[in-house]
């Protein structure tokens, strides 16, 4: 990547989004406060006419919604075209802001979210239990890295324009699969070293003693943790089912029919 000189102005508009991009999210306009508030240094000085100052502003207060990590790329667009248009740009702007919300969240949310969620987040959170430092540097480092890449997607947008949108879609893509399954795969491997589940029943007849844990492991080792991550995953996929219902009928299946001990 070549380097990029950036005006003061426009890296205010990025810093100011990645510490307070969302600290105005509402209901109404999601994230449009927070991305209006990142982009008012860069309009107060490109418009001296009031009246040009208002109808961008109000463009850059519309409703707003997408991954904060991709947001940069809409946000270095954003500079490029009023920078080089003026007030002219801002109907196109509005247009390509709605229309690159959905693309941009779908990829951010699998790579910067769902992903790093499930492999460094369960990573560190198995580290942290055993009392490892590492966990917190794990996941200060993930923290740098998402910055690193907040930073890049900033200067790309910039200096791209719209058409980035559809490469980093196609590039990102096989990227995507690859570590969907990856991340299926920690998870499945971690499920017998974080969830602690056991049959406590042991069936008698006569001097005949079967444990039905020892019967369980003779099947498939660790078959209980993977009878409850199972049902879990089941019950969350039903209707009027949350993940508070779903850990207390947890709490009581363990009280009922295991010796259930999750995290522990």
């Amino acid at each position: 990547m070549s380097k990029l000189q950036l005006s003061k102005e426009t890296n205010k508009v990025f810093w100011r989004w990645y510490f307070l991009g969302g600290a105005g999210w509402n209901y109404e306009k999601m994230q449009g406060l927070g991305y209006y508030f990142s982009t008012l240094p860069l309009i107060k000085k490109l418009y001296k006419n009031e009246d040009d100052l208002k109808k961008a502003a109000q463009v850059e207060m519309q409703f707003f919604n997408t991954n904060n990590t991709m947001a940069p790329i809409v946000l270095g667009l954003d500079c490029a075209l009023q920078e080089e248009k003026g007030i002219e740009s801002v109907e196109t702007l509005a247009s390509l802001k709605t229309g690159m919300m959905g693309p941009l969240a779908g990829i951010g949310d699998t790579l910067f979210h769902v992903i790093p969620s499930t492999i460094i987040g369960s990573l560190a959170s198995y580290m942290a239990l055993e009392g490892n430092p590492m966990a917190l540097i794990l996941w200060i480092a993930f923290g740098f890295l998402r910055l690193g890449f907040m930073k890049s997607f900033f200067k790309m947008g910039y200096r791209e324009g719209a058409k980035v949108v559809g490469e980093l879609g196609n590039k990102l893509k096989k990227i995507t699969k690859a570590a969907n399954v990856l991340g299926i795969t920690v998870i499945g491997a971690l499920i017998p070293s974080v969830v602690n589940a056991k049959f406590a029943y042991t069936f008698t007849q006569g001097e005949v003693s079967i444990a039905v844990q020892e019967l369980a492991d003779k099947i498939m080792p660790s078959l209980a943790p993977c009878l409850v991550v199972l049902l879990t995953y089941w019950l969350l996929g039903r209707k009027k089912m949350n993940s508070t219902r779903v850990t207390l009928l947890l709490v009581v299946l363990g009280i009922l029919t295991f010796n259930l001990k999750i995290f522990g």
